[in-house]
């Protein structure tokens, strides 16, 4: 049911990014650089972080108000009551789902983006297909890919476990259930941006031990 979240989110970040780039290359007499900039930027950043931030306000708060309502209703008292670990039942299925999928979504944001921003670039600005995607192939590599996708593991672990944390710890009543997605949706919001800070500057950092720093060349 992400799905189409997910690909209106990636196609309209791939026409803006098309949009500015435009607009600011142009200036230099680079149009033709315009797939570089434009795909490596949603694959290393824009795609995972956008598309799980609009995973964290539909999976996240929906299921710390989900685990909220059962927590209310003393749902979750009754499982243990039963001699059912609460976390094994109700956590885990969700936590793995989130490590598991979200980089999945990521992938087809990265797709729908590329598809969005090649639209606007060659039906509406006329940029030479063959330089749109010979620049693009030169510049966007199979680590750049790789990068954006292991950060998506992280955000939804992040998304996971804060959702079900925050309706674990929900408050009684229904404001208390509707405070709870609110918290799990900002504090995921949060952390996927301090996360995606991190990761960066590891990456960074590794990649300069690992291999000769370059240049890209646009």
């Amino acid at each position: 049911m992400s799905l189409p979240v997910i690909a209106l989110t990636g196609t309209f970040i791939g026409m803006v990014l098309a949009v500015q780039s435009y607009n600011q290359l142009k200036g230099f007499y680079l149009e033709t650089r315009m797939g570089a900039l434009i795909n490596l930027s949603l694959v290393r950043e824009l795609g995972p972080v956008l598309a799980a931030t609009m995973l964290a306000g539909r999976i996240g708060s929906s299921m710390a108000a989900e685990l909220g309502t059962m927590r209310v209703t003393e749902q979750i008292d009754a499982l243990g009551s039963m001699g059912v670990n609460p976390i094994h039942y109700l956590v885990v299925p969700r936590f793995l789902a989130c490590v598991l999928l979200i980089p999945v979504l990521t992938i087809f944001a990265d797709f729908m983006g590329i598809v969005g921003g090649a639209y606007f670039s060659i039906g509406v600005f006329h940029i030479d297909w063959h330089f749109y995607v010979t620049n693009s192939n030169k510049i966007v590599g199979e680590l750049d890919i790789f990068i954006g996708i292991f950060k998506s593991l992280f955000f939804g672990a992040t998304i996971g476990l804060i959702g079900c944390h925050r309706g674990f710890n929900s408050r009684p009543g229904a404001q208390g259930v509707g405070r709870a997605a609110t918290e799990a949706f900002v504090f995921s919001f949060v952390v996927i941006l301090l996360l995606d800070l991190a990761l960066g500057i590891v990456f960074e950092s590794v990649s300069d031990l690992i291999f000769t720093p370059m240049p890209r060349q646009l």
